[in-house]
């Protein structure tokens, strides 16, 4: 998977760059067939603001954003909200029917 963390108005030190991959971890465990991801960190006044683009293997383009007076608290709800959509978004994709195409043709044969 392609992974690209930027700033605007910030300096990516070390440590912000290990939380990020850290919490890249999460994601690469529901699902290891992701394409890319940018991560953008950025200072809006005193909202430190963290935003994540997350592209599958499906094709589908997962955005989030987070905005708090601390940046590891935004990179950590951003990444919360990638995990719930990307959640979302197996569920979505995962074939649900089988079980009902079974139990149909048990009882009409």
């Amino acid at each position: 998977m392609q992974f690209q963390l930027s700033g605007q108005h910030v300096d990516i030190t070390e440590a912000m760059r290990a939380h990020v991959t850290d919490q890249l971890d999460r994601l690469t465990r529901l699902d290891d067939r992701l394409t890319s991801l940018a991560v953008v960190l950025s200072l809006d006044k005193l909202q430190q603001k963290a935003e994540g683009t997350l592209h599958t293997s499906s094709g589908a383009l997962l955005h989030a954003e987070a905005f708090e007076p601390d940046m590891y608290i935004s990179i950590d709800m951003m990444f919360d909200k990638l995990v719930t959509q990307l959640r979302r978004h197996r569920e979505k994709v995962c074939d649900k029917h089988k079980a009902e195409v079974r139990r149909d043709e048990r009882l009409y044969g």
